[in-house]
């Protein structure tokens, strides 16, 4: 069976108007049979995040909401709340403090248990702080900026559900670009992924690729260090540093990328049958005027001057008492 749906989630997702990746979420997860796990270690506000997305899940049709939050990795050794995960058709992970989750959970066999839950094909979603431990490598914490600077930022060991990357979340609003482009100059082997507010990255396999696919309202940027040229290595603390030759793409939503080979996909070209049939309807239309001008050696002008008057001729004349 092929791993679940990963739904990487920039932060600040609609809750109140289309809802469109939340929607997604549930209908991923079962629709009228999801049973939809949320955790919320994250968060400082706990049980009030909780109800938030109780209430929106079974809006939008989820069977069940179970809260699932360990708030030590004592907890995270709890069968029960293992248990839960075990029974879950959807895990979805909360905003808040990412270093807290991943200190929490990572490790642990809670997290494993999230893990095990997505190999066996549940779709797992985080937003903001649940999108970035989704990755192999997180962001811990660190400033804004767009210039990579040395000891910009610090990173802390993701649950590995997305391999050989790193994910950053609220990206171009909190203007993030220095400090992933910083993690991937210092290790060129990952992948770095930063997600726009309100958008999401949905990741599925694809015969052994991991292909992602952007949902939303804005765009997911892709940093491939493949070929980067830096100074990370020597540069002195806090200063700037050499990145060349980084290839970036920024994936509106439609846009799909294959992570593993690490390219843009292109899908042919769909065509609306009703828009094709009219487009052949003009195209008869101009080639019976193109034959009609060439037979009568006029202009395009004349020709429907005497295309009227012959429709003129030709018209029944009205009876008397009858409906126009």
């Amino acid at each position: 069976m092929p791993a679940g749906p990963l739904m990487i989630i920039g932060g600040a997702e609609d809750k109140l108007r289309k809802r469109t990746i939340l929607t997604e979420f549930v209908e991923a997860s079962g629709g009228p049979d999801a049973r939809i796990a949320v955790i919320a270690t994250a968060s400082s506000l706990g049980p009030e995040v909780v109800e938030v997305y109780d209430a929106l899940f079974r809006k939008l049709g989820a069977a069940e909401v179970v809260s699932v939050r360990p708030q030590s990795r004592e907890d995270a050794h709890d069968p029960e709340l293992v248990a839960e995960l075990e029974k879950a058709t959807g895990v979805f992970m909360t905003g808040g403090n990412q270093l807290k989750l991943s200190a929490v959970v990572c490790g642990t066999p809670f997290g494993d248990a999230i893990v095990a839950a997505h190999q066996r094909g549940v779709v797992v979603a985080g937003t903001s702080a649940g999108a970035s431990i989704q990755s192999s490598h997180m962001v811990a914490f660190g400033g804004p900026g767009s210039t990579p600077k040395q000891r910009m930022t610090q990173v802390a060991a993701g649950l590995g559900l997305l391999r050989s990357s790193v994910i950053d979340q609220h990206f171009d609003q909190r203007n993030r670009y220095g400090r992933l482009l910083m993690i991937v100059s210092q290790s060129p082997s990952l992948l770095g992924i930063g997600v726009d507010e309100d958008t999401a990255a949905v990741v599925e396999e694809r015969d052994g690729h991991e292909v992602m696919r952007v949902v939303g309202r804005g765009a997911v940027t892709v940093l491939d260090p493949s070929r980067i040229v830096t100074n990370a290595y020597e540069a002195k603390r806090s200063s700037p540093l050499l990145s060349s030759g980084v290839v970036l793409h920024v994936l509106p939503a439609g846009s799909r990328f294959d992570l593993t080979d690490r390219v843009l996909l292109t899908e042919p070209a769909r065509h609306d049958p009703e828009e094709a049939a009219e487009l052949a309807e003009v195209t008869r239309d101009l080639q019976r005027m193109a034959r009609d001008i060439a037979a009568d050696d006029v202009g395009p002008a004349e020709l429907r001057r005497r295309q009227a008057r012959r429709h003129h001729r030709t018209e029944p004349p009205h009876q008397d008492g009858a409906t126009a």
